[in-house]
């Protein structure tokens, strides 16, 4: 503790409870599940450790026909209103070289190893206390922040996923 219950198919703070301990637990699992169902017609839900003063980082990735996956730098989207991204930057700013290069190398290992096409983001907390990064999720698609990487890195991710897409890459 302290924990968070979140909504395994959810977003937007949808389905989300945070629990500081062990007595409030039964209660607030089930108003997530019901809200996760509610939302989404699914109450599955996660624990994940709840962190009071995350900053939420991106890595966005790009895999080719060929198994290789390189990163394409990081974003930063810590700017949030009612968990929802309000500002994305890149490069990340306050973030120590070794740590941007854990999560690089962390990015990579990980569409290595499923073998991953097309554009991803993998998303990452670091604790602001602590400096301690966290893996939180990889969306599979291109999100709607991707033109902040394309600028940074000149890239057209879109014309990328479309080669990709017919193995051209």
């Amino acid at each position: 503790f302290p924990l968070l219950i979140k909504a395994s198919a959810g977003g937007g703070g949808k389905g989300m409870r945070i629990v500081h301990e062990a007595s409030g637990f039964d209660e607030a699992l089930t108003l997530a599940k019901q809200e996760a169902m509610s939302a989404f017609g699914d109450d599955r839900v996660l624990l994940e450790k709840y962190l009071a003063r995350p900053r939420h980082l991106e890595v966005q990735i790009l895999g080719d026909c060929e198994g290789g996956v390189v990163h394409l730098y990081d974003r930063e989207c810590s700017v949030q209103r009612n968990y929802q991204k309000l500002i994305e930057e890149a490069p990340v700013s306050h973030l120590d070289q070794a740590t941007r290069q854990r999560l690089f190398d962390w990015a990579v290992t990980l569409g290595e190893h499923l073998s991953y096409r097309g554009a991803g983001t993998i998303e990452f907390i670091l604790d602001a206390e602590t400096r301690e990064p966290y893996f939180l999720e990889m969306n599979t698609r291109l999100q709607v922040e991707h033109p902040v990487t394309e600028c940074i890195t000149g890239l057209d991710l879109v014309e990328w996923q479309i080669r990709i897409a017919r193995g051209d890459a």
